[in-house]
């Protein structure tokens, strides 16, 4: 359970600690030489099926943001401000690219696939410019599809500069590219969960009582990097912060017979890992034991349900009704599991589909979940176990192994 943009409650600055200083992880190997970047005839292959796939639906041009869809088809990696830069990919041949034009040399180091790079000066408008790329190909009176995180004012700019064209939405087109991961993708997830899992196992033993959030999220972090992971988030939750989902913002330390639940994860070439652990700092209590053992079940039960063809949403159902039996809910109520039993994850820590109750989109080979069906006491403590899977036609394959004992949480 990634939090979306980073920060983190939990992880807030708190008073100074006697921890400040992480042990050092310098002695550490990373773990990414043997790693295989995603190729130009993948990226290519991409581009191709989001073509077929606009062609079928009546659909001329695509229209994309920087972010994870923008890296997805052409490698390009970028971030957004007020000046636009945009990819559009036409029904029919290469891509086009628009950006200021003292960006294009910085554009143009991760652009991955071949493309026509058209810039526009600090005077100018850019969606002028995107309309005439898209008239230049005759398409300017088409149907114009926006991938489903492009901001408002580069939709309305757009339908300004061309009156004629129909402005739809583009999500069916890049969810169906998405949502499917190629071996190589899956490759380089696994890649990510094997370093947050070995980051974990270095990490635990170091922990020490009257430690913070932010004195194990620190080491965390540099254990990750030094393991050659990037990009790296840690939610620690303490005690009774745990009881909620994204943390607390009052002060936290380790205590002994404390609950210490730890959400952490790291990229390889931009792809996410998402592991979730909890475990008792010294000795559990008999409740403690019992509520985590009835959260590893639920994470065996949604791995059972998660089938080929069965809608995304009956993952969730299943879990849920099992935690009814115990008495927690009913649904979405606390004491009980008050957020969906996973997300889809891949270039983003969450991307869609979603294990959540009415999701019908049938699981398909290839796509990706966390699985982390946490159980959440206000006022006492939660225990959340997250591992992610990914389907295979034979059903759900793990990429990290789910601990089978509260009293060794990263075997």
């Amino acid at each position: 359970m990634a939090l979306a943009g980073g920060g983190a409650v939990a992880a807030a600055t708190f008073s100074p600690s006697a921890f400040a200083a992480a042990p050092d992880p310098s002695g550490l190997a990373k773990m990414t030489g043997d790693i295989v970047p995603i190729s130009l005839a993948e990226r290519q292959a991409r581009i191709a099926k989001a073509q077929r796939l606009m062609r079928d639906a009546g659909i001329s041009a695509l229209l994309i943001e920087p972010g994870a869809s923008l890296i997805y088809f052409t490698g390009i990696q970028w971030w957004r401000s007020e000046r636009l830069t945009a990819a559009i990919l036409p029904a029919e041949g290469d891509i086009g690219i628009v950006t200021p034009g003292f960006e294009e040399p910085s554009i143009r180091e991760s652009l991955a696939v071949p493309g026509d790079v058209r810039v526009w000066q600090e005077d100018e408008n850019p969606l002028a410019l995107v309309a005439g790329w898209l008239r230049d190909r005759k398409l300017g009176q088409g149907v114009i599809a926006i991938e489903e995180t492009v901001r408002y004012f580069a939709v309305d700019g757009l339908a300004a500069a061309l009156p004629q064209a129909t402005i739809r939405s583009g999500a069916a087109i890049v969810r169906a590219c998405r949502m499917v991961k190629s071996p190589a993708e899956i490759a380089l997830m696994q890649k990510a969960s094997d370093i947050t899992i070995a980051a974990y196992r270095h990490v635990h033993s170091r922990i020490e009582k009257g430690m913070t959030p932010k004195d194990i999220g620190a080491m965390m972090d540099a254990t990750t990097v030094a393991l050659g992971g990037g990009s790296g988030f840690s939610l620690i939750l303490l005690g009774e912060a745990a009881a909620y989902p994204h943390g607390s913002g009052k002060p936290q330390h380790v205590e002994e017979g404390g609950i210490v639940l730890m959400d952490c994860g790291c990229t390889v070439e931009g792809y996410q890992s998402d592991i979730s652990r909890t475990f008792v700092f010294g000795e559990p209590s008999a409740q403690q034991r019992k509520v985590w053992d009835q959260v590893r079940r639920g994470q065996a039960i949604a791995y059972e349900a998660a089938k080929v063809g069965a809608p995304a949403g009956s993952v969730d159902d299943a879990v849920r009704g099992w935690y009814e039996t115990l008495g927690y809910g009913p649904g979405y109520k606390l004491p009980g599991l008050s957020h969906r039993t996973g997300h889809g994850i891949g270039l983003e820590g969450h991307e869609p589909v979603n294990l959540v109750h009415g999701e019908k989109t049938p699981l398909a080979p290839g796509m990706c979940f966390s699985n982390e069906p946490g159980l959440y006491l206000p006022g006492h403590f939660g225990v959340r176990l997250e591992d992610c899977f990914h389907m295979t036609e034979q059903g759900p394959r793990w990429f990290s192994t789910p601990p089978t004992s509260l009293d060794r949480p990263f075997d």
